[in-house]
């Protein structure tokens, strides 16, 4: 189940901290990577929270009630509100899927919105815009 396109790599990001990226050029509609996910039931969230795995892991179910933990480089895409890819929450094969909304360039970042739809602008937990 575990696929990942050999190209990815992780570097240091100009966004903030490490990021994914690309060595050759993916084309818009890609599959980039399907990250199989550890479940964490709902009475572990609240332990989570509290942790610097706050900030890598993913609500996950049909009312997102769960949470996940993305392996493969899944909880290390950085987040923006122009993403050059997106994510599927696969829930009958327990995975998180990723791909390009847009060509991405060879030595490029993969960017996802942590909101889970590219064009959702809503504020996220770490971050306060001052558009």
């Amino acid at each position: 189940m575990a696929q990942r396109i050999p190209c990815l790599y992780v570097a240091e990001s100009d966004i903030g901290g490490r990021g994914v990226f690309t060595a050759k050029s993916l084309q818009k509609d890609d599959l980039i990577e399907i990250c199989p996910v550890i479940i964490l039931p709902k009475e572990d969230l609240c332990f989570i929270e509290k942790t610097t795995l706050h900030d890598y892991y993913f609500l996950w179910g049909v009312n997102q009630k769960l949470g996940v933990l993305a392996l493969g480089y899944g909880s290390l895409y950085n987040h923006s509100y122009k993403p050059n890819a997106f994510y599927k929450l696969d829930l009958t094969n327990h995975s998180i899927d990723f791909y390009c909304v847009k060509n991405i360039a060879a030595g490029e970042e993969i960017t996802v919105n942590y909101n889970g739809d590219p064009k959702d602008e809503t504020e996220v937990w770490f971050e306060k815009r001052n558009e």
